[in-house]
C-alpha cells in the first residue's frame, strides 16, 4: 500500500489542564480506554502503467467442427488462466479475482509451456477446465524485429478452440483490442489511448444481464488503463456489454463454430475498482455459474469500549484524559435510532446491526433496565439493559487492560468476569468470541514499557503472544480471537480466512479492518483535526496535498471502506464508543461513515450487504479457512452436464463452498441470482450436488 494512517493514538496532542463538563455522563468507575497507535492502509496501491496491445489482423484458420464428434459431458471445476509469462500485466489480476472467490485454477505460461490436448483433458476424457481465462485475447509479444507474434501458434490456438467446442467451455479475455487475430470478436477500430482520471462506462441491456449483481444504471469507472474504444461490426454475432458513450468497451460474441467468448477492451489492474465490479462477472459467465467458491458482500462494524470512557480530543487541539468522554444513556437510544434509520434508508443494508465490544467494569449493576435517565445511578447502563436486544454484544474484558504480559489469574478474571457481568445485566454475549483491548496479548506491543502511546507497536509475531491469555481464553470456552489487518502476523494467507494460533490451535484469529476515525474524536471538527494532523501536508505522514474538510475526509475514508466491501471481504471494521456521540440530533461520526459507504455501494450494486452476528461471521471465516485447506488437495469436483450433477470426494474433514449447485445435505444461500452452497465435508466421504447452471 502507498499510504498509511493511524487508527488510534492517545498523545498526538498534549492534554489540557482543564477537564470539560461536556463529557456525557462522566462516570467514576475505574477503567479508562486508551489505545496505542495502530497504522492502517489508507488507499489502493497505484497500478503500474497500462500496456498497449498492438492489434493485429489476420485470423488463424479454424477447422470446421466435425458433427460426428460428440460433446464432452464431464468437466472439472477448475479454470485455466493463459498468460504470456510471469510478467504478464493481466496475470495478477486474474489471480486476484480467483483467489477472492476461492476457486482453484491453473496457469499456463504460453511463451514457455506448450498447449496440448493432454494438458486440457484427463485420460478418461474428463475436461480438466471449466473455463478458459485469457489475460488478453491474442497473447501477442514483440519478436525483436518490429513485429508482434502470438505466444500460441496456429496449432495451439486450434487445440484450444477444439477443446472449447467439444466440451462447450467458454472463453473470457480480461483485456482485448480490435483486430481479427487470432479470431474475429466483431470489434472494429475506433480510438485508443491511456486514461488516468476515471472515465465512466455504462451497461447495455445485455451487460445488465451479464453483470446482474450490478444496478443496470451503475457507472463503471475505468482508470489507469489503456482503452480501445471500439465499434461493433454490422451483421456480426455479437452484443456490446459496456459502452463508453457510443463506443464499445466490452463484448459478448459467438464464433462460427458456436464457441462463446467475452472480453473487455481496457486493461485492468487487481487494485482497480473496475476489477472489483467486473472480474467476478467475467468468471461467473465463463464457468456458466457452476464453480468452486463463492462471492458475496459484507459490512460489519464493531464499536469498541461500550460502558468505558476514552480520551477526548477537542477542536483547539488539547486532549482531555480525565474524565474523558463516555456516551450518555439518551445517546444509547440515539445510537439505536440511527441504526434503525440506516436500515430504512438503505434496503441493501436492511439487516444491519452494530456489534458492541463492552467493558463491564463501568456497567453499574444497580442501574435498572429501563430507557430513562431518571432515578438511575448510571443512565448508560439503564438504557443499555433496556435496549440489550437491539445490539450484538462482544466480550472486551472488564477493565480494558493491555494483556501482553498479564498473569493467568488476571487474564481469566478479565475474560470470565466480563461475561458474568454482561449476562447478569441481561446482555446476550457469546462465550466463544473475545476481543482483547487494542488487540493486546497477540504478539504486537511496544518493547519499551515507558514509550508514549504515539510510538507504533512492534509486530513480534503470534509466537510472542501472551501464553497466559491464550490459556485463560481457551479454558473459558473462547474459540475466536479478534486480530487486526494492520499487523502482518494477523493477516491470513487466504481471502476471508482466519489463522489458527500457533501456540494454541484451538483458537482462531479472525482479523478486523481498522478505520481512520480516531478513538478520541466525537464530532466533525475533532475528527478533521485528528485526521489532518496525520495526513495533511504538515501531518505526521503527509499524504494529501491540503488539509481535508470533514466532507472530503468522509468521502475519502468511505472509499477505503468501500474497497473492502467491494472485494468481498467479510471482516468487521473497528470504531469506538466516542464515535457514536450525537454531535447534532441524529448524526454521529460512525453513522456518517456508514451511510457514505453504503450509499456508494448502493449506487453500484443490486445484491444486499450481509451483516451476520459475530458467531456467524467467525463460523464463516472458519469454513473459508477449511475450504482453502481442501483446495490444497488439488482434487476437483466434476460437473456431469448430462446427469446435471457435481460430484466430489473430499480429502479433508471441513467445509467446501460451491456456487451454482444445491444439495439436501448442505446449507444454501440465495444471493442475488447465485445459489451458494456450503458443504460440511468428511475425508473420503463422497458428496453429490445438483448443478444449476446459468444460461
Amino acid at each position: 500500500m502507498t499510504g498509511l494512517v493511524a487508527l488510534a493514538t492517545t498523545t498526538l496532542f498534549l492534554p489540557g489542564a482543564a477537564a470539560s463538563p461536556a463529557a456525557a455522563d462522566a462516570h467514576p468507575h475505574g477503567s479508562h480506554g486508551r489505545h496505542p497507535l495502530i497504522r492502517a492502509d489508507v488507499a489502493r496501491p497505484q497500478p503500474s502503467p497500462a500496456p498497449r496491445l498492438y492489434p493485429v489482423n489476420g485470423a488463424v484458420p479454424a477447422k470446421t467442427k466435425n458433427p460426428q464428434v460428440l460433446a464432452g459431458t464431464k468437466v472439472a471445476l477448475r479454470p485455466l488462466v493463459i498468460a504470456l509469462d510471469n510478467a504478464d500485466f493481466g496475470l495478477p489480476t486474474w489471480k486476484s479475482v480467483l483467489d477472492k472467490v476461492g476457486t482453484p485454477y491453473d496457469v499456463l505460461l504460453a511463451r514457455s509451456e506448450p498447449l496440448t490436448a493432454a494438458r486440457l483433458t484427463r485420460p478418461d476424457g474428463t475436461a480438466k477446465y471449466n473455463a478458459i481465462l485469457l489475460t488478453d485475447n491474442a497473447l501477442l509479444y514483440p519478436d525483436g524485429n518490429g513485429d508482434y507474434v502470438s505466444a500460441l501458434d496456429a496449432a495451439e490456438w486450434q487445440t484450444l478452440w477444439t477443446y472449447e467446442s467439444t466440451y462447450q467451455v467458454r472463453q473470457a479475455a480480461l483485456y482485448m483490442s480490435w483486430g481479427t487475430f487470432p479470431e474475429d470478436y466483431c470489434l472494429r477500430a475506433g480510438t485508443e489511448g491511456s486514461v488516468g482520471t476515471p472515465v465512466q462506462a455504462t451497461l447495455t441491456g445485455a451487460g445488465a444481464q451479464f453483470f446482474d449483481y450490478l444496478k443496470p444504471t451503475a457507472q463503471i469507472p475505468i482508470s489507469y488503463s489503456y482503452v480501445y474504444r471500439s465499434k461493433l461490426a454490422p451483421g456480426c454475432d455479437a452484443q456490446p456489454l459496456l459502452m463508453l458513450g457510443t463506443d464499445v468497451a466490452g463484448v459478448l460474441s459467438r464464433s462460427a463454430d458456436g464457441r462463446e467468448r467475452a472480453g473487455l477492451t481496457f486493461s485492468s489492474n487487481e487494485y482497480l475498482m473496475q476489477t472489483d465490479l467486473l472480474g467476478y462477472g467475467l468468471l461467473r459467465w465463463a464457468t456458466r455459474g457452476v464453480l468452486v467458491g463463492e462471492h458475496r458482500h459484507w459490512i460489519n462494524a464493531d464499536l469498541d469500549d461500550w460502558f468505558n470512557s476514552s480520551d477526548h480530543l477537542y477542536p483547539d487541539g488539547h486532549l482531555e484524559t480525565d474524565p474523558g468522554f463516555r456516551l450518555g444513556g439518551v445517546e444509547a437510544a440515539s445510537v439505536n435510532a440511527q441504526q434503525v434509520a440506516l436500515r430504512e434508508l438503505n434496503p441493501l443494508a436492511a439487516g444491519f446491526t452494530l456489534n458492541l465490544p463492552y467493558n463491564g467494569g463501568d456497567l453499574d449493576p444497580e442501574a435498572p433496565a429501563r430507557c430513562s435517565a431518571v432515578n438511575t445511578p448510571d443512565a448508560l447502563t439503564s438504557f443499555s439493559r433496556c435496549l440489550a436486544s437491539s445490539f450484538r454484544w462482544i466480550n472486551h474484558t472488564v477493565s480494558h487492560p493491555e494483556l501482553n504480559f498479564t498473569s493467568l489469574a488476571v487474564s481469566r478474571a478479565e475474560i470470565g468476569d466480563n461475561l458474568a457481568i454482561g449476562r447478569e445485566a441481561g446482555l446476550t454475549v457469546p462465550t466463544e468470541v473475545l476481543k482483547t483491548p487494542a488487540y493486546s496479548g497477540l504478539g504486537v506491543y511496544n518493547p519499551d514499557p515507558n514509550a508514549p502511546d504515539t510510538d507504533p507497536p512492534t509486530d513480534f509475531g503470534l509466537a510472542k503472544s501472551n501464553a497466559n491469555l491464550l490459556n485463560a481464553a481457551a479454558d473459558l470456552g473462547v474459540k475466536y480471537l479478534h486480530g487486526n489487518m494492520s499487523f502482518n502476523s494477523h493477516k491470513p494467507s487466504c481471502f476471508n480466512c482466519g489463522i489458527y494460533h500457533p501456540l494454541k490451535p484451538s483458537l482462531l484469529i479472525v482479523p478486523d479492518w481498522p478505520t481512520n476515525i480516531g478513538y478520541q474524536t466525537t464530532a466533525p471538527a475533532e475528527q478533521t483535526l485528528f485526521y489532518n494532523s496525520l495526513y495533511g501536508p504538515n501531518g505526521r505522514w503527509p499524504y494529501h496535498d491540503h488539509d481535508l474538510t470533514y466532507q472530503e475526509m468522509l468521502d475519502y475514508e468511505s472509499d477505503v471502506a468501500l474497497q473492502h466491501v467491494m472485494t468481498g471481504s467479510a471482516y468487521a471494521h473497528t470504531l469506538h464508543q466516542g464515535n457514536l456521540h450525537q454531535y447534532v440530533p441524529g448524526k454521529s461520526l460512525t453513522f456518517d461513515w456508514l451511510q457514505a459507504t453504503i450509499t456508494k455501494y448502493s449506487a453500484k450494486y443490486r445484491v444486499p450487504l450481509k451483516n451476520p452476528d459475530w458467531m456467524a461471521l467467525a463460523g464463516y471465516v472458519q469454513a473459508r479457512t477449511a475450504h482453502f485447506a481442501e483446495l490444497a488437495a488439488k482434487s476437483d469436483p466434476v460437473w456431469d452436464k448430462t446427469a446435471k450433477t457435481v460430484t466430489y470426494t473430499p480429502a479433508k474433514t471441513g467445509s467446501l463452498f460451491l456456487t451454482g449447485a444445491t444439495s439436501s445435505t448442505a446449507t444454501s444461500d440465495r444471493y442475488g441470482t447465485d445459489t451458494i452452497t456450503q458443504f460440511t465435508t468428511a475425508a473420503g466421504k463422497p458428496i453429490t450436488a445438483t448443478a444449476t447452471p446459468r444460461t
